[in-house]
């Protein structure tokens, strides 16, 4: 059983398309996002970011620029520069992950070998694509990264990554595509983060390796329609709330659709 949607150009009307699709029952299995242009943001774009962002800030949830740093921190690569991105990372993760999720990119960057050497994954991708610049024959499918770590995570039901693996591929015309797939992904209070991080990730990796950005695809083997904080009222939202909310957020690309 999946739920293959049409794929969407940009990660707000994605996520809309998405969550509208599982919005009735609540949950869905292995439901196939597709994004042509995980950069793409126009002016609906971002009402429905914003819109989403004050329902996350008033229900006292991680807002979606957390939610976009936990994959690829912006704010420290604006800053620092794509040299010492993973270096100025290592300096404020543990106040970065005061919480138990929120480790995304460490793991993507920081991994210990069977010998004990400490190196970064993520980076030895970017070296694997730039070699292939010259190639005659490029390798396209050779860029794996898993999150999901046996050794850390096997024993724990709750707490091991939602975000479990990311496959690059590289296409003839020189553009990197994205594939990921998420063990379980909350729509509310992460999707539309989620998609906008991997997007800037996408994008990172892309530029590093030379290569221009190509299409995302997020494969949620379970989604859910999440319904905020069991342990506080206020922060609570329930079914009725959330297909609200995504309802307005649809809402907001009708009109443009009436207005073309």
């Amino acid at each position: 059983m999946h739920i293959d949607l049409e794929s969407q150009p940009s990660c707000a009307r994605a996520w809309v398309a998405a969550a509208s699709a599982i919005a009735r029952s609540g949950e869905g299995y292995n439901v196939i996002i597709g994004v042509d242009d995980p950069l793409k943001f126009d002016a609906q774009d971002n009402r429905v970011v914003k819109l989403v962002d004050a329902f996350l800030r008033e229900h006292k949830q991680a807002p979606i620029s957390t939610v976009v740093n936990t994959i690829f921190p912006s704010a420290i690569y604006r800053r620092s520069g794509a040299d010492n991105l993973v270096a100025e990372y290592r300096k404020v993760y543990d106040r970065l992950t005061t919480q138990r999720w929120g480790r995304y990119f460490d793991r993507m960057t920081r991994r210990v070998d069977s010998d004990g050497t400490v190196y970064d994954p993520l980076g030895k991708i970017i070296e694997k694509l730039k070699k292939q610049n010259t190639a005659r024959t490029p390798y396209k499918a050779a860029y794996e990264l898993p999150i999901y770590n046996p050794d850390s995570d096997r024993r724990k039901y709750r707490d091991a990554p939602c975000l479990s693996f990311l496959s690059f591929k590289r296409h003839s015309d020189r553009r990197l595509s994205l594939t990921v797939t998420y063990r379980n992904h909350t729509y509310i209070t992460r999707c539309l983060g989620n998609l906008i991080g991997l997007g800037r990730l996408q994008a990172f990796v892309a530029k590093q390796a030379d290569l221009t950005v190509g299409p995302l695809t997020c494969i949620s083997t379970h989604a859910e329609i999440d319904k905020g904080d069991d342990k506080v009222r206020e922060n609570r939202w329930g079914i009725v709330k959330a297909r609200a909310l995504i309802q307005e957020a649809a809402g907001i690309f009708a009109e443009q659709a009436v207005t073309n």
